[in-house]
């Protein structure tokens, strides 16, 4: 599993990077044919990772309920988040997969409630399967945010 935690930070730093040069007026933009934003993608992306890696162990997560509920899989933006919302999410990119990692090497995922994945059907039965999805989910949401980007700039 040490390929996952050398692309999770890379994907991350991609999301990352976008953040500190996206203002964020463009952040919270929802572009034309879409019904999310950039930000609502990014938050999505570390309470989806959170969700299936340690909701589904029956661990703890990082991230708390009302984050949850506002970027779980099947919501959208209410309306714009303020900067320090956006920063809260920024510092959640790393923090939560170095901790996942960390989890990770020391066997803290020791049982799994099996989840079935809407997107692709697939069966999701230990955090290895969990990481692996993560790595598919959080690449869809890296070509929504660059259709995003490029929707913007036209």
């Amino acid at each position: 599993m040490n390929f996952a935690f050398e692309v999770l930070p890379k994907t991350r730093h991609f999301f990352n990077h976008l953040i500190e040069k996206t203002k964020i007026e463009d952040l919270n933009k929802i572009p034309k044919g879409f019904n999310n934003n950039i930000i609502w993608n990014i938050g999505h992306i570390v309470v989806t990772e959170q969700l299936l890696v340690y909701r589904l162990s029956g661990l703890p997560m990082m991230v708390n309920d009302t984050l949850v509920e506002k970027y779980k899989k099947g919501t959208k933006p209410e309306g714009p988040i303020s900067q320090n919302e956006v920063d809260d999410i920024k510092s959640l990119l790393f923090s939560t997969i170095e901790r996942t990692k960390e989890d990770y090497i020391n066997a803290a995922f020791d049982s799994y409630q099996q989840y079935t994945v809407s997107t692709t059907g697939n069966t999701l039965s230990n955090v290895d399967d969990a990481l692996d999805f993560v790595h598919f989910h959080e690449g869809i949401h890296f070509g929504y945010v660059l259709a995003q980007l490029k929707a913007l700039n036209n």
